[in-house]
């Protein structure tokens, strides 16, 4: 993982034996796109020490599917700003071999 005061870059080894996989969907497994956010929204709050909560979803571009038996390992591009509010932009690319897989743009909120 490589971080920085405001951006985190971290490589997620996705288990394509989970039992998520077995329903979604049976020989034809593709990685939830609400397990995605939850990745997402974890590195948020391990970055910022925080626990938080999505409170706005501005931009969510899925632009191709994460299949856990072609990629094993995915990458998870996120930068953080700081509101007046004390809410967090936080923005995400998640990307497969330096190809885009999500884009993200959102607002959450400590808890």
């Amino acid at each position: 993982m490589n971080q920085s005061a405001d951006s985190v870059s971290a490589l997620v080894k996705i288990e394509k034996e989970h039992s998520i996989f077995k329903g979604h969907f049976p020989n034809h497994p593709v990685t939830p796109g609400v397990c995605t956010m939850q990745i997402i929204k974890e590195l948020s709050e391990n970055h910022l020490g925080k626990e938080l909560m999505l409170k706005t979803a501005r931009n969510v571009k899925f632009m191709a599917i994460i299949n856990p038996e072609e990629n094993e390992v995915v990458r998870f591009d996120l930068s953080f700003e700081r509101l007046d509010s004390g809410e967090f932009s936080v923005r995400s690319t998640v990307l497969i071999e330096e190809n885009p897989a999500l884009k993200f743009g959102g607002i959450f909120k400590e808890i």
